[in-house]
């Protein structure tokens, strides 16, 4: 039966409103690269090698810095540092102080954990601990040491009572604060008796602060260095028996999370080699002509230059290459494939209708695949493209470098490989060998020949000439037939929708549950590989010292009137409500202006005008002469000033944000202006974003779908399940990906993102092709949906999960949640478009069904029904 005319004008009804002009757009490039494939074949290459020529510059790119690549760009806590900084001075020569600092410091952290449960204050632990600080001090550590009041600021306030002469001293020591001194951040694993007085304790932490300012922090750096790269081999000679050390500095996190990139390079050949060795096997035919193993490496090949260009393009164009962009080739390649299998698929349909003339049959294949392969392209660039709307820039350079290799690997498909696919078309028609490109025949010679050699070397067992063999037409692969005898009518069984439902409320239900564990934000360990000797440090840390979080500034950032007795009140006020949120102690508070107006209210001086309040802070300064570093004085006024607070029980991530949040509330409600700060909030700040941000982008990455599905399938059902399809497989990833110990954070929210586009790839196929099909049933369209769709979609899946399935062998956090979420969100897709699809819409009967006669030749020709390679 002839297909129906199309209608004329632009009817909202079809989709001839674009599709007419798009397939006459293919069909006219596919018999472009026919007449002239070998322009197609060079321009590529030589377009890839000179953009490749841009990873010169990836030393220069390369913007691994953690701070910058995964906080939030305009973080308020990155305002807060510059304000601090401006306004109280440091000067880690002279006036050291730890909690002071704007930033981290440069440091050396050694923890001694007692070995055996014993306790780090017995004597031989204590013996262990003085032979370490005498390592490290050896190593030239007080010719650039912090210093205060011209000595070294000491490592551990306990470090002069380890000596045995002091053995009775530590039997008077109380915890958290003895003899006015701070102890929380000094011992770990602590028991105390009656009045708080220390029994034991199974850590002891010793910090090791170097000088940062001016010319000193050249040498300070270098002296990290030395000290990490010669530390693991002087702890081993040091031979301690009582005691068992981790160490890290302030370089450790930033050094670690660089070599990250490297470890994954040696994957990629891996991932080449399993997509090249399962493309052939699905194209592998028993044919030494008719072979499409040159087809499948050069589809391979396709989407590495594509790779490469992008690459180059972007290293030239000066976008910073971070470490997530290492993910992106293992993505490409698996997405590159899947467009291969598409054109292998559709020439051969196109060969199966009996067209001789190259022209036609690519100008057929385009025809057929190309606008499937665009729908697909552009949801996926649309949502990486989307995804560059972060707050955080290693987001945002990955959808950058990511959609457009999609692009490149689009273009290399519909002008590099329909090239290819004309030069192999040749080849078969002269009839010449796959390998040597010999011609192939049968004479006298051969005709005796066993019939391994004739299924070698001629193409068939029974000796006819191989020239019959390219006229013979193509048999239905096999795995169609298994979905349209087999697969297809056991799902349509009423008993298994009934049982598909009931999965598809436990996949829902556990989806749900898993949304509301998620856990936000990136922990720092995980920028480091598992054997990373920062990871014990950061579990003895955890396990030791966890009592006692950050001690923050409370910053005053206006100058006010501090001899008025009410804006003093006022001030007192707001740090009385500061240290009420439950994460703060208010016994370990540190204010100058407290002890300033207890030193007035005791008598010995008068701040009760400007003048008098102004003149007498020498006098405090006198007494606690770290408080001078807490007061701005100019000449008549105070332009700034702070004190701090200690939290407490500050153990996760959910704890870190609740903290933040209250304490930034409370000091924005208090009546003078203040603010609070820590260099740790720069990282808690991804907290405050990180669920805005993904919730934006995938809105925002969904509208954007919804309007290519509607323009490109105008079909309102087929557009109700896409939307159906998209919502249900991003639940899922979100839930389950919590169940797989994958935390939402700036990596997560990349796949998330991703999910989008392959769910739109999936949905939109399954259902289209049920809504159009001709059968008479619901049950019978679903199957004809499944026969002609079913074996691509799991070959799409399949390749595509390859293309990632080695990041899972990966020793980094950031490889193996790119991994984790893209199986994820391939395999929900696959299950939605295999199975809960297909018998959800089989409850709908004929509602939202086409009302022209479309055949199931029109769905095929649509959206690349067979990607079979036979």
């Amino acid at each position: 039966m002839a297909e129906p005319r199309a209608a004329e004008g632009c009817s909202c009804s079809n989709t001839d409103c674009l599709e007419r002009p798009l397939r006459r757009l293919f069909r006219g490039l596919g018999r472009g690269v026919a007449t002239c494939p070998w322009p197609f074949v060079l321009v590529p290459l030589l377009l890839s090698g000179g953009l490749g020529a841009g990873f010169v510059f990836l030393p220069q790119r390369q913007a691994n810095d953690i701070e910058g690549q995964f906080t939030p760009t305009s973080g308020p806590a990155k305002a807060e540092r510059d304000f601090v900084r401006q306004h109280f001075a440091t000067n880690d020569s002279e006036g050291f102080s730890a909690p002071r600092l704007p930033t981290e410091g440069a440091y050396a952290a050694l923890i001694a954990v007692a070995a055996e449960g014993g306790s780090i204050l017995e004597p031989a632990a204590r013996r262990d601990v003085l032979r370490l600080d005498q390592l490290v001090t050896a190593r030239g550590y007080e010719q650039l040491c912090a210093r205060s009041d011209g000595t070294c600021t000491s490592p551990n306030p306990l470090l002069p009572l380890l000596s045995g002469a002091s053995e009775a001293a530590l039997g008077n020591l109380t915890f958290p604060v003895s003899h006015g001194v701070f102890l929380g951040a000094a011992l770990g694993g602590v028991q105390t008796g009656a009045g708080g007085r220390l029994l034991s304790a199974r850590a002891l932490k010793l910090m090791y602060y170097l000088q940062e300012d001016g010319p000193a922090a050249a040498e300070s750096q270098r002296w990290l260095e030395s000290f990490l790269r010669d530390v693991p081999s002087e702890l081993a000679a040091l031979g301690l028996t009582a005691i068992q050390v981790t160490y890290f500095t302030s370089l450790s996190r930033q050094e670690e999370f660089e070599g990250n990139t490297k470890s994954v390079i040696p994957l990629f050949s891996i991932t080449y080699f399993l997509t090249i060795t399962f493309s052939i096997v699905s194209c592998l035919r028993l044919s030494c002509i008719r072979n499409n193993i040159w087809l499948a490496c050069c589809g391979v090949i396709s989407a590495g230059l594509a790779v490469l260009s992008v690459f180059g393009l972007m290293l030239f164009c000066g976008v910073p290459f971070v470490v997530t962009v290492a993910n992106a080739p293992f993505l490409i390649l698996g997405v590159g494939v899947d467009d291969m299998f598409i054109m292998i698929a559709s020439w051969e349909q196109s060969l199966r209708k009996g067209k001789s003339d190259v022209k036609s049959l690519l100008a057929e294949t385009y025809a057929e695949a190309a606008l499937s392969v665009t729908i697909t392209t552009l949801t996926d660039v649309l949502a990486f493209y989307i995804g560059t709307w972060t707050a955080f820039p290693s987001v945002r350079s990955f959808c950058l470098y990511t959609g457009t290799a999609f692009v490149f690997c689009y273009i290399y498909t519909m002008t590099f490989f329909g090239a290819i696919i004309v030069l192999n078309h040749k080849r078969e028609q002269g009839n010449r060998h796959w390998l040597t490109c010999m011609p192939v025949g049968v004479d006298k010679d051969q005709a005796g020949e066993s019939c391994l050699y004739n299924a070698c070397c001629i193409g068939n067992c029974s000796r006819q000439s191989s020239q019959l063999e390219t006229k013979q037409p193509e048999s239905e692969h096999p795995m169609i037939i298994f979905f349209k005898e087999y697969y297809g009518p056991f799902f349509t069984n009423k008993w298994v929708k009934l049982l598909v439902v009931l999965l598809y409320g436990a996949y829902l239900g556990g989806s749900i549950y898993g949304c509301t564990q998620i856990r936000e934000g990136i922990d720092l360990r995980n920028l480091a590989s598992d054997d990373s000797y920062i990871i014990p440090y950061y579990d003895d840390n955890d396990r030791y010292f966890s009592a006692y979080g950050p001690r923050v500034m409370v910053v005053i950032t206006e100058s006010v009137d501090y001899w008025n007795e009410t804006v003093r009140r006022g001030i007192e006020n707001c740090t009385q409500n500061l240290e009420g949120i439950s994460y703060v102690d208010k016994n370990l508070s540190e204010s100058w202006l407290r002890v300033y107006t207890t030193l007035a209210g005791s008598g010995l001086i008068n701040i009760s005008n400007k003048t008098l309040f102004l003149n007498n802070l020498r006098i405090l300064f006198s007494i606690v002469p770290s408080f001078k570093w807490d007061v701005n004085v100019t000449q008549d006024k105070i332009e700034a000033s702070r004190f701090f607070i200690q939290t407490v029980n500050v153990t996760s991530a959910i704890d870190e944000k609740n903290l933040l949040s209250q304490l930034r509330e409370t000091a924005e409600q208090c009546s003078i202006p203040m603010m609070v700060y820590h260099p740790a909030f720069i990282y808690y700040d991804q907290y405050l974003v990180i669920v805005q941000n993904t919730i934006q982008n995938i809105v925002v990455a969904a509208g954007a779908m919804l309007i290519v599905s509607l323009l490109l399938i105008p079909n309102p059902l087929c557009c109700l399940w896409v939307t159906f399809a998209m919502a249900s497989v991003i639940v899922g990833v979100a839930g389950f990906m919590t169940f797989w110990n994958v935390n939402l954070d700036s990596i997560s929210m990349i796949n998330l993102v991703i999910c989008i586009g392959f769910s739109v790839d999936f949905s939109a196929h399954i259902s289209y092709a049920f809504v159009t099909s001709g059968e008479s049933s619901a049950n019978k369209r679903a199957i004809e949906a499944l026969s002609l769709l079913g074996y691509p979609i799991l070959q799409g899946a399949v390749s595509t999960i390859l293309g990632v399935a080695v990041l899972a062998a990966a020793k980094t956090y950031i490889f193996r949640t790119f991994f984790k979420i893209m199986f994820l969100v391939i395999l929900f897709g696959a299950l939605h478009s295999l199975v809960f699809i297909p018998v959800f819409l089989t409850f709908f009967g004929n509602f939202g069904r086409s009302p022209h006669n479309i055949k199931a030749q029109k769905l095929e020709l649509r959206f690349r029904n067979d990607k079979d390679c036979p």
